[in-house]
């Protein structure tokens, strides 16, 4: 059986050259920046790649160039998102023959199904699948799958884990009290950035994070100084991911915060297939300078030429937010002996 998926899984964006069309080069010379950047797997075709927005050829090319470059250094978590089962059973087996080490499946989009609906569509896959599966929970897009149904599709060998995009912390410790006693195998994500360190501590086993797109180092630091029991020191940078992550999600159109900030780091990345009016185009450009200040002040990049503005420190309330969540955590952990 392999190992647990663990750690910091990045969900990459999808390069574009000035055609619009997949840019092979530059995804292969991301590919090994993230694997030198620390990062411990990778994830094509996620939501931050915006595989609804690219055509089944390009999303099976982009987990093809993933795994070929990967070539076994990390694992890959590929998206095999489709539109029904049986094209998803396509996608799994194809990504099974290109070397992929587990796909991640999101539940049904567009139809809102019940939980029971969503336990026959996941268990048809996990019955049929050749490569190991992890659920994919994004209920702001798609039929959140309710703590019952996580443990009911836990019983399947084939579905070895979830990847949870609520950021609900307490959502996350009712799974895990649910499931790993049945499961102790189980893999449990977050794909909510700025709340990486109450995961953690809740016990999940590390995040697919947009932000490590752009700053790999810092997310990868984060991951181990938890894992060192470092939670007080993990908390001021904890709270400068938090400070980018907003930045880059609520600031910009999805995804396109993430891919300017990935400019920043020396790539070129095209636009996104989404178009954009002059106005959008016009607040991206003004935006991309607050952006660069604070990946500037992480350490990553120098700032834009005109400089930074003074930041005004933080009011004590804001501060405390990511604190109280974490310590938070770790009160109720304790008290079910389980720290």
């Amino acid at each position: 059986m392999p190992s647990r998926l663990q750690g910091i899984f990045t969900p990459m964006l999808a390069p574009l050259d000035m055609e619009g069309r997949i840019h092979e080069a530059e995804l292969r010379r991301f590919i090994n920046w993230l694997i030198a950047s620390g990062v411990h797997g990778l994830y094509p075709n996620g939501s931050t790649g915006e595989f609804a927005r690219l055509t089944l050829q390009e999303r099976q090319l982009i987990v093809k160039i993933t795994c070929d470059e990967a070539r076994g250094r990390v694992p890959v978590l590929a998206g095999a998102a489709e539109a029904n089962v049986r094209e998803t059973l396509a996608a799994c087996e194809l990504y099974h023959s290109y070397g992929a080490t587990a796909v991640a499946i999101v539940s049904p989009f567009y139809y809102r199904l019940s939980p029971e609906s969503l336990y026959a569509h996941f268990r048809e896959i996990a019955l049929h699948s050749p490569i190991d599966v992890t659920l994919y929970n994004i209920p702001m897009f798609a039929s959140p799958i309710d703590v019952p149904t996580i443990q009911r599709l836990a019983e399947f060998e084939k579905v070895v884990g979830i990847k949870d995009s609520s950021g609900d912390v307490a959502f996350m410790m009712r799974m895990i009290a649910a499931v790993r006693p049945l499961r102790p195998d189980f893999t449990f994500l977050t794909g909510w950035d700025c709340v990486l360190v109450p995961m953690l501590v809740a016990g999940a086993d590390g995040g697919t994070n947009a932000a490590s797109n752009v700053a790999p180092e810092l997310m990868r630091r984060l991951y181990d100084m938890v894992r060192a029991g470092q939670i007080e020191e993990a908390m001021p940078l904890q709270r400068r991911i938090l400070e980018l992550f907003d930045m880059m999600l609520y600031q910009f159109e999805f995804p396109d915060g993430f891919r300017a900030g990935v400019e920043m780091r020396g790539f070129d990345f095209g636009r996104s297939r989404q178009p954009q009016t002059p106005q959008q185009q016009a607040d991206r450009a003004r935006l991309k300078d607050a952006l660069q200040c604070l990946i500037a002040d992480a350490g990553l990049v120098a700032p834009p030429a005109g400089g930074c503005p003074v930041k005004p420190a933080p009011a004590a309330a804001e501060a405390k937010d990511v604190e109280t969540i974490v310590y938070g955590v770790m009160e109720v952990l304790h008290k079910k002996g389980l720290l």
